[in-house]
């Protein structure tokens, strides 16, 4: 956690720094979102593969080379001719996007494996809230940066904060062997014996995992897209989370227009006291989650999942509303709140998959996510020429706040269902059987026994 906060640090400071570099570079806007464009491109490309890529290969080694690739990304900036410059850039944008993302599928898929599956709501919280910390810090750090030392010594740290984290990955004792892919099999044939009671993934007992075993001879993806289509809830809530991250590049690429028109002097206070307090808010909502999962030995399941969506979306649209600055504070707190609640709960989610499933999973999480930025950046920054940020904002985070409804109404609708069949079965005389095991959960909650 250490090394991907530092490593997060640089990524947040060199985000900024990049996209100055490259307007400073081209002196054209056009090429700030050609870059964005190609760097989310490359993770949407990566995610298609990292589930197959890490099924033949090590996780901490992808880890580990993911890393000090994107470190030697950094050095080329530097050590590249003049004339030079303008591949370079785009060459590095690509890297780091592809880099990142293998980095990222690799990482949330192992932490079972790093800390056990009945941690990793304390695991996620942790990795949220320093990730949050590390945002606020890069963000805040890089005008100074760039304005005092230069772009050379922004590029020279992150490729240090990114040597770090490779360091840290090289420490980690978390090397797989056979007995681990046999506890993974184990792990997939009991998903099966136990049909549809969704105690590996499912959501409401839909049997996320059902069927993963049978594609025997085919390859992983197959797998989990076919996990995927057994369970409805799961694939819909992957499907929010795509939209969700338009809705995310719609307030991203609207807080500075809508920032400048508040105060066109000093068009970075309103971003930067948004951000710092989004951050708190997120810090929060981790130190109220990790207690919880402590007292409790439980995650937050897939219904809060919906509702921090939902939450999350209708703040992000007040903010741009004109509220005073008291209203906004709040309003951006209760934002931070809700974002790292969606983050942790729909993390430890996929991570009840079988392991084998788990990294396709992420990756097709990936793809999704990336696909929803990159092309929400593009529709979002067009619309802005014609309409005012709360009205895009407004309709991004709003398509995000239907399809978060659909998909808490599916999990109260399995929840019932589950709870009648189990009564159902508890009157026949059969409260022992399949249906009754696990239908109290929803398929994020692994640690309850």
């Amino acid at each position: 956690m250490a090394g991907y906060a530092i490593s997060s640090y640089g990524t947040f400071l060199n985000l900024v720094a990049l996209n100055l570099y490259v307007y400073a570079v081209t002196n054209r806007a056009l090429a700030v979102g050609a870059f964005m464009t190609v760097r989310f491109a490359a993770g949407f490309l990566t995610g298609l593969v990292a589930g197959p890529l890490l099924a033949r290969c090590s996780v901490k080694g992808a880890m580990l080379w993911a890393n000090l690739v994107q470190a030697a990304a950094m050095l080329l900036l530097v050590v590249v001719p003049d004339a030079h410059h303008t591949a370079s850039l785009f060459t590095v944008s690509a890297v780091v996007g592809a880099a990142g993302t293998l980095f990222m599928v690799a990482f949330r898929s192992s932490i079972p494996h790093m800390v056990g599956e009945g941690r990793t709501t304390w695991a996620n919280s942790l990795m949220v809230s320093w990730r949050s910390m590390a945002m606020v810090a890069g963000f805040a750090s890089s005008g100074v940066v760039v304005s005092l030392l230069g772009y050379t010594a922004a590029f020279l740290a992150d490729m240090g904060t990114f040597l770090v984290c490779a360091l840290t990955v090289a420490l980690l004792p978390m090397a797989r062997d056979a007995a681990d892919d046999a506890a993974d099999d184990a792990a997939d044939d009991a998903a099966d014996d136990t049909g549809d009671t969704g105690e590996k993934g499912g959501v409401e007992g839909d049997g996320g995992a059902k069927g993963a075993k049978g594609a025997e001879g085919k390859i992983r993806s197959s797998a989990a897209l076919a996990a995927l289509g057994a369970a409805p809830a799961l694939l819909l809530m992957v499907a929010l989370r795509g939209v969700d991250a338009l809705g995310s590049s719609s307030h991203n690429a609207a807080l500075p227009v809508y920032s400048t028109r508040l105060d066109a002097d000093s068009p970075a206070v309103f971003v930067s006291v948004f951000w710092c307090v989004w951050a708190i808010g997120n810090v929060l909502a981790q130190q109220v989650l990790r207690r919880y999962a402590k007292r409790t030995e439980r995650a937050v399941g897939s219904l809060g999942f919906g509702l921090g969506t939902i939450v999350m979306s209708a703040t992000f649209i007040l903010a741009f509303a004109g509220f005073p600055w008291t209203a906004t504070i709040v309003i951006a707190l209760l934002a931070g709140a809700a974002d790292g609640l969606t983050e942790v709960s729909y993390t430890s989610h996929l991570q009840t998959l079988p392991s084998g499933l788990r990294t396709h999973a992420f990756g097709l999480s990936a793809t999704v996510e990336n696909l929803g930025f990159g092309v929400g950046m593009i529709v979002v920054a067009t619309a802005l020429d014609a309409f005012t940020p709360l009205s895009v904002v407004a309709v991004a985070h709003g398509a995000a706040i239907l399809v978060a409804l659909v998909f808490v109404a599916q999990v109260l609708w399995q929840r019932n269902a589950s709870r009648k069949a189990t009564a159902d079965s508890d009157e026949g005389g059969s409260g022992d059987a399949g249906p009754a095991r696990g239908s109290h959960r929803d398929g994020a909650e692994v640690s309850g026994g």
